[in-house]
């Protein structure tokens, strides 16, 4: 059904307020609890009271999503049907201009042994100013081009770079060289289809030059392919759901998603305040707003609870800034969920809270997994979030007669 024939303009705002990798598990060495249960959080618990609640699936049961998929399907789109590569995303999201068939590559720095096996995926995750020398040596090493293909190297933030190929015959049926485990050798550059044998030998090459270029360093001496990826053809989010759109993200990646579905990315700052005050100032001037907030995933992949706990209560301590704009629709979940006892992404649902003026509430004390699977909302698909949020916007007319 295409409810772009339901939709009805009008002056609503609507908030996404999203803690990524927020859902968690209950951890035996916390009194089985999740990091959202042990966690105080005033701001979200009184919310909850006079939300509806619920939990959202981000692709299919049992299946775990990368970041991409994850928020696409809250941005109302079923992910199941199209993947895009984090290449892309990540070129995107530092405004590289990306052209319709380049291919474009998400790179992690990796520490290597001396055999060649992986010792750390992410090198330490080594700070931005760090990565950006050795950046340099690969840039150096692999300029120009491959055979007839241009190489462009650039850095995105942290441990991660990017990598983009522009010539002709490119394919991007080249799956990941992350083993996704330590102890092992990075697999080798091997296409899955019979289009992708110059891509392939291209490809290897730079690998090839690159390592040896950084064989050196202490900790960014090698690194691991990801992502590698076309740009995909989708219908803009304004114009899907003829919402004037602001995205407000710290991390490229989340941008780049962002940029992808058409909706504004302006740079806020750094800081997640920074994102806030920008939420603040541009109030006026977007129907749809998207908020991003990294941390929690980052310390769910780490394996660290304690951490995660603490940052969900930073998370929980601006809500308070963002339910004093007085929004329509406030929507609070995580794109996935990423448990520390897990140490990554999961198949398990999010715990969504949604609040309107019209939604009412389930008069639950608290916003966490146990209450979230009690709410009214039920357990969802999360891209059939966005008409939910449509209506209570008051943004969907009748259907038929």
């Amino acid at each position: 059904m295409d409810i772009k024939k339901l939709l009805v303009p009008n002056d609503s705002k609507i908030v996404f307020y999203i803690a990524d990798g927020l859902g968690g598990l209950p951890h035996p060495d916390y009194d089985y609890k999740t990091e959202l249960e042990y966690a105080k959080t005033p701001n979200l618990d009184a919310l909850a009271k006079r939300s509806v609640l619920g939990r959202t699936i981000p692709v299919r049961h049992g299946i775990t999503p990368g970041s991409g998929p994850a928020h696409f399907g809250l941005f109302g789109y079923d992910p199941a049907n199209f993947e895009v590569g984090r290449g892309v995303l990540e070129a995107l999201g530092v405004n590289f201009p990306l052209e319709k068939n380049d291919i474009a590559i998400r790179c992690n720095f990796a520490t290597l042994s001396k055999d060649g096996k992986i010792l750390d995926r992410r090198a330490g995750r080594i700070p931005t100013e760090e990565a950006i020398p050795v950046i340099e040596k690969i840039k150096k090493a692999t300029q120009g081009k491959i055979e007839d293909v241009e190489v462009f190297v650039f850095p995105v933030k942290e441990y991660r770079f990017g990598v983009v190929l522009r010539g002709e015959g490119l394919v991007d049926c080249i799956p990941d060289t992350d083993p996704q485990k330590v102890g092992v050798k990075p697999l080798p550059v091997k296409s899955t289809c019979k289009e992708g044998e110059k891509t392939e030998r291209i490809l290897s090459r730079f690998v090839e030059v690159a390592h040896d270029a950084i064989k050196d360093e202490n900790k960014a001496n090698g690194f691991l392919l990801r992502g590698i990826s076309k740009l995909p053809d989708l219908e803009p989010f304004p114009s899907k759901f003829k919402l004037k759109s602001l995205a407000l993200a710290n991390y490229p990646m989340y941008k780049g998603l962002a940029r992808l579905v058409g909706m504004d990315t302006p740079e806020a700052g750094a800081q997640f305040q920074d994102l806030i005050r920008m939420l603040k100032e541009k109030w006026d001037e977007y129907d749809f707003f998207f908020v991003h907030y990294k941390w929690t995933d980052k310390a769910g992949e780490d394996g660290d609870f304690l951490k995660k706990v603490h940052y969900i209560e930073e998370f929980d301590s601006f809500l308070k800034d963002v339910i004093e704009l007085n929004p329509d629709v406030l929507v609070v979940t995580g794109d996935h969920s990423t448990p520390a006892l897990w140490k990554g992404h999961s198949w398990h649902p999010s715990p969504l809270l949604l609040y309107s003026k019209v939604a009412g509430a389930d008069n639950q004390e608290r916003f966490t997994e146990r209450t979230c699977k009690d709410g009214y909302l039920g357990t969802i698909y999360a891209h059939d979030l966005m008409p939910i949020v449509l209506a209570n916007a008051g943004r969907l007319k009748k259907y038929g007669a």
